[in-house]
């Protein structure tokens, strides 16, 4: 890992993914799953600029970029792409949706913390300097 925008990126998804953690542990967890996506969001982010030197602009640049470029990439495990797709769903009903049917329940913040935990640990892994 050489860029400084890649380590700002991952130190931006470790402190959303310790934000999520801390919500949901006051139950509030709308604000838990939308933590969660953040900090997927900004690893994936840390995973494109290493890549490409440069950011992608939208959520949903993001999200095709990293498909596009995990699907090169055998280090990376294959459900990461599912799981970002996933958590902005779970970040639009938390951010947009009304009523009790969509919000977002404890149970599936607490699964997208660990998932977004999986995909941190991963792509960090993955980015951190060898040798």
């Amino acid at each position: 890992m050489t860029q400084p925008e890649t380590f700002a990126y991952l130190a931006k998804s470790q402190q959303a993914l310790k934000e999520a953690r801390i919500v949901l542990a006051n139950d509030l967890a709308e604000a838990a799953g939308r933590a969660a996506y953040h900090a997927a969001y900004h690893a994936a982010q840390a995973f494109i600029f290493e890549r490409t030197g440069k950011a992608a602009k939208s959520h949903n640049g993001v999200r095709s970029e990293f498909a596009r470029l995990a699907k090169e990439e055998p280090g990376i495990d294959r459900s990461f792409s599912a799981f970002l797709a996933r958590a902005y769903n779970l970040k639009a009903r938390a951010d947009y949706a009304i009523g009790d049917d969509i919000s977002v329940s404890v149970a599936e913040a607490g699964q997208a913390i660990e998932s977004a935990a999986q995909f941190v640990e991963g792509i960090s892994r993955l980015l951190a300097p060898q040798g």
